[in-house]
């Protein structure tokens, strides 16, 4: 399968002492949706901003849609969709006159542009609200109309910039369906950055993990999750889980990779059904008070823990 999207040894510092990149790698296949996933911080926007020629690496190369974003870029904005986390529209235009500004600006055929338009609005859900100011329009509606901008000029390659964020739980089921119908029906390639765990998983065909600016590992979602045999065990304690606790669970037989945050307990067991019962009345004998228990199979948050050594919440806070 072609590359749509490859980036190599790319490298972004901010002064003073920012280090955004430092030498991230990324190949993305033709007609996917591929996921850069990592908390805020990780680097995840400045690569989108590198591979959509807003912004220079200070050292690496980068090729989209078979054009190198440093000699070409006009050739990269002509083949590319770009939606921010910012909006990109005009708030006192209506979502029409949107999008026939948007026609403009690529120079899209007059004699075809209100089709596209029409097309488009109809697409997602905003023809009854297409002569109304975008400023009217609901969290969902506003990020649907940045996505129809995205694709009017029926780009090869479209980047998502966390393009869900804010959005309330509905709204965000029903953009995962829009993507994904994007890329059934359109066959296009679909960047994403996302610090969603679940988006992830459900959105992507492969992902790759950012922290502290380069990639800790790539994959489909299954191919990481089973890199993890076994279970995972998750214990909250009635109090903060300390080093004694930790201690406890790590001598009981069959628990490896304990890590503790304010009272939740982690662990692993390559038989779960095993080691919980074990687990539990070792804490007990302990005197630690459990107040809930619970098993499942790997997820990506195993995933990222184990790759860049810390959680994704923790990530998140240290952000």
């Amino acid at each position: 399968m072609a590359e749509a999207i490859r980036a190599s040894a790319l490298f972004k510092r901010y002064p003073p002492e920012v280090q955004a990149l430092n030498g991230l790698d990324l190949s993305v296949d033709e007609g996917t949706i591929f996921a850069l996933l990592g908390p805020n911080g990780a680097g995840k926007s400045t690569t989108v901003r590198i591979l959509t020629t807003l912004t220079r690496p200070d050292s690496g190369e980068a090729r989209v849609a078979g054009h190198d974003v440093l000699a070409r870029p006009d050739l990269v904005r002509r083949a590319i969709g770009v939606v921010g986390q910012r909006h990109g529209f005009d708030p006192e235009s209506t979502g029409r006159e949107n999008l026939v500004l948007q026609g403009a600006i690529y120079d899209y055929p007059r004699r075809t542009l209100g089709g596209r338009v029409d097309e488009l609005l109809e697409r997602f859900g905003l023809t009854a609200a297409a002569d109304r100011p975008a400023k009217g329009y609901s969290g969902g509606m506003q990020r649907r109309l940045d996505i129809a901008m995205g694709l009017l000029h029926r780009p090869a390659a479209l980047f998502l910039d966390e393009p869900t964020t804010g959005l309330d739980p509905e709204a965000r089921v029903d953009m995962w369906h829009e993507i994904e119908r994007l890329a059934s029906e359109e066959k296009m390639t679909i960047l994403l950055t996302t610090h969603y765990l679940e988006e992830a998983d459900e959105l992507a065909a492969k992902v790759a993990i950012v922290d502290r600016g380069r990639i800790v590992a790539s994959g489909t979602p299954e191919e990481l999750k089973s890199e993890l045999e076994g279970d995972t065990i998750h214990f909250e304690l009635a109090q903060a889980a300390d080093v004694a606790v930790r201690e406890t669970l790590a001598r009981v037989s069959g628990l490896t990779e304990v890590t503790s945050d304010g009272r939740m307990v982690r662990a692993r067991a390559r038989n779960g059904a095993t080691a919980m019962p074990a687990a539990l009345s070792a804490l007990e004998t302990a005197g630690h008070q459990v107040t809930s228990v619970t098993m499942a199979r790997p997820s990506l948050d195993e995933v990222y823990l184990r790759h860049a050594g810390r959680s994704f919440r923790e990530a998140e806070e240290a952000a």
